[in-house]
């Protein structure tokens, strides 16, 4: 089932909403390993672009370390779609379970090092 957004609903985790792909309406068969299906924790995230991509890294942050937990690199296309794909599962959250309060906007200074 997809939405006016051409995204795919779901109602139940732990399936994610994901973007309709290049096959168009048809089926899909999507493969996922144990590792990416347990998923990781994210505390903390941060976004930046260039005019060709938007690099999505979410992080956990423990007082004053932390680590990037995974690192996604989308499309502005589909950044877009990813967004309002987004707003749509939160609005249908909300109607559900009520609002959800926000937290406070903190943003630690973030500045990254390889190993």
């Amino acid at each position: 089932m997809t939405n006016s957004n051409g995204m795919a609903e779901q109602n139940s985790p732990p399936a994610p909403t994901v973007p309709s792909g290049p096959a168009g309406g048809q089926q899909v068969q999507v493969k996922i390993t144990d590792d990416i299906l347990k998923g990781v924790y994210s505390n903390q995230a941060m976004i930046t672009h260039t005019n060709n991509e938007f690099v999505l890294d979410f992080m956990n942050i423990v007082q004053t370390n932390g680590i990037v937990t995974s690192r996604v690199i989308v499309s502005p296309a589909h950044m877009k779609a990813l967004v309002l794909a987004m707003q749509d599962n939160l609005k249908k959250f909300e109607d559900q379970f009520g609002t959800i309060k926000a937290g406070e906007a903190t943003s630690p200074q973030v500045g990254f090092r390889t190993e």
